[in-house]
């Protein structure tokens, strides 16, 4: 005969863990998995720190001259070298940091604002107004994107606000297209119809419904185009049509230095290399996310 209390403690469920993981943490622990995200993460932390900070930190003032080491190498005094005016190139390269990254980031935040704006009004009215702006966006992208910047740049006069302005322009029918996919796809759901019938305005859809579920490829589409605008950037800024000198840049300090490949190739070896490494940063962050933010994404 078995004794009461031993089954009833025989019959005590199994704990099982119910515990539900949040939006963040799934989109966190992709991320982390992928190393190349993280170390393109790191590198564009360590650019936008040093930006933040560069008037703390950099060794001397970028524009200050001293013929007596006019294209001197690199050295202990002077770990990047001076430039053709004895100007020490990592000073201007850590101010530079701070123009290229905020033409960049303003840049890529204007043409996603207006894109998103256009986006969202094409694919969910559809119809006249759905064509009428794939049809603008449709001959925007046919010009690339520094022939066209070029354009608008010679229209502007150069400076860096125009290169903003410039970079801006074309981002937009890039956003507007993704956007507008996005939509037409989210606005057929069923929840949308429901929200319709119930009397919501098209405002309230659209910013409060459908806006928050398509942001996934905005941020991704972003993170991917500051890398192209900092290019964009300093190859306007190479041309002449960007920041005008003594500012430091760093496509102005290429093309300052390409006159002196052969006698002082440093001059231009490492804004080229920073370019490089900022790029191929925010392109393996922008690869990063888009693989965490994909719901199609398992592993």
């Amino acid at each position: 005969m078995s004794h009461p209390q031993l089954q009833e403690s025989t019959s005590i469920p199994l704990k099982t863990n119910n515990k539900s993981t949040s939006p963040w943490a799934s989109f966190y622990k992709k991320l982390a998995k992928n190393k190349a995200a993280l170390a393109g993460a790191i590198v564009v932390l360590i650019f936008a720190i040093l930006a933040v900070l560069a008037p703390l930190i950099s060794p001397y003032d970028p524009t200050a001259m001293d013929m007596s080491k006019r294209l001197a190498p690199p050295s202990a005094d002077h770990w990047f070298g001076n430039d053709d005016k004895g100007r020490d190139i990592l000073s201007r390269i850590l101010y530079g940091s701070r123009i290229s990254l905020t033409v960049g980031i303003l840049s890529t935040m204007l043409g996603a604002v207006v894109g998103v704006i256009l986006g969202i009004v094409s694919g969910y009215y559809g119809k006249w107004v759905d064509s009428l702006i794939m049809r603008i966006c449709d001959v925007l992208l046919a010009f690339p994107g520094i022939l066209l910047a070029l354009a608008i740049v010679s229209i502007l006069g150069p400076s860096t606000t125009n290169v903003i302005i410039a970079v801006a322009f074309f981002a937009v029918p890039t956003f507007a297209r993704i956007v507008r996919g996005s939509t037409l796809s989210v606005k057929k759901l069923e929840y949308v119809d429901a929200i319709r019938a119930m009397g919501a305005s098209d405002f309230r859809i659209i910013f409060k419904h459908i806006l928050p579920n398509i942001t996934s490829p905005i941020i991704v589409q972003s993170t991917l185009y500051i890398a192209s605008a900092i290019i964009t950037a300093s190859a306007l800024s190479f041309l002449g049509l960007g920041t005008q000198p003594p500012t430091p840049e760093w496509g102005t300090m290429l093309a300052q230095g390409r006159s002196f490949m052969a006698q002082a190739p440093h001059i231009s070896l490492f804004p080229g290399l920073i370019i490089l490494v900022v790029v191929v940063g925010f392109n393996l962050f922008g690869d990063g996310l888009r693989d965490a933010l994909d719901p199609k994404t398992k592993k």
